[in-house]
């Protein structure tokens, strides 16, 4: 495992309280994100899926980058949900990255947490914490953990990796919001593996119970999980008659169509929680990864790596 010139320090309390304060909100990068979302959010629906792939790609390219360092990562289920991040974060959350704990924010929760490395990218590319500490991802001492951690990293919600348990925590979330009056979205991402964990199946139907019109689950439907596809392991077709029976609204896009991603995102259901099933690729956007299950963990070498930036720069 390699590590940027400076990610390893002495392992004492004050290089982590040194290490941790840093990761404050990036005054340029907010605005430069502004600007953007803006810029998306007013666009026609041509110029938004334009604009959205760009980023996305960029958010790919720095994965790759990340990962290479760290040496290790899930990189195939980091791009399978970069799409959607990138959509929720530029064209559909009211967020503020330069007031990470604004009450009324919309709370975002990546279950998967796996596939952290694309939420970190996509947090910095919005101005949560400078550009530059992606280079420490799982280095010694780094807030970037291969789970996120609420407690280090601005924009993270709640922690996870342990699946089953984003979803119980986004219905908590919708609930609390509901209390305070609030109008706030929970979104919670889901892998399609990770809903065969019971604790999902438990939330979804309390979800429905208390009509929270304010919670969306998406589900990163690409068919694989560690070592086998889904449908070979514990079978979960018909997916969409299964949430349907449990009382939400359901959706299926191409979860790589930026532009269909942003209008079903844009919808709700005032009484129902809905469920939307992204069905998208492992490995998008680098062809010798696409649907490919060796690539849940494993790191490109070198020259897989040169292929790849090539492909995500076209």
């Amino acid at each position: 495992m390699t590590h940027p010139a400076g990610a390893l320090q002495n392992w004492n309390i004050h290089a982590l309280v040194n290490r941790y304060s840093m990761l404050t909100s990036s005054r340029p990068q907010v605005d430069h994100w502004r600007a953007f979302r803006d810029r998306v959010r007013d666009a026609g629906r041509d110029e938004r899926a334009n604009l959205l792939a760009t980023a996305s790609a960029q958010v790919r390219r720095d994965v790759l980058t990340m990962i290479e360092r760290a040496g290790l990562g899930h990189v195939g289920g980091d791009f399978s949900v970069t799409d959607i991040l990138v959509t929720l974060y530029a064209a559909v959350l009211s967020v503020e990255p330069a007031e990470p704990d604004w009450p009324d924010r919309d709370r975002l929760i990546l279950s998967k947490g796996h596939s952290a490395a694309a939420l970190y990218a996509t947090l910095a590319s919005c101005g949560y914490f400078p550009a530059t500490e992606l280079a420490t991802f799982m280095a010694p001492l780094s807030a970037l953990n291969g789970h996120p951690d609420r407690t280090k990293v601005p924009g993270v919600e709640t922690n996870t990796g342990p699946l089953g348990h984003g979803l119980p925590v986004g219905v908590g979330t919708a609930l609390a919001a509901r209390l305070r009056g609030s109008s706030a979205r929970t979104v919670v991402i889901l892998g399609d593996g990770e809903l065969q964990e019971g604790s999902n199946w438990e939330a979804a139907m309390y979800a429905a119970h208390q009509q929270l019109g304010s919670l969306t689950a998406v589900i990163d439907r690409n068919g694989l999980q560690q070592g086998a596809r889904t449908e070979d392991t514990n079978a979960l077709e018909p997916l969409a008659d299964k949430w349907r029976s449990f009382g939400w609204t359901v959706a299926e896009v191409d979860g790589h169509d930026h532009a269909a991603l942003a209008d079903v995102f844009s919808a709700s259901t005032p009484d129902r929680p809905t469920a939307v099933i992204a069905h998208t690729q492992k490995g998008h956007g680098v062809s010798f990864m696409t649907d490919r299950v060796e690539w849940h963990h494993r790191v490109p070498t070198g020259e897989e790596l040169a292929l790849a930036r090539a492909e995500l720069s076209r």
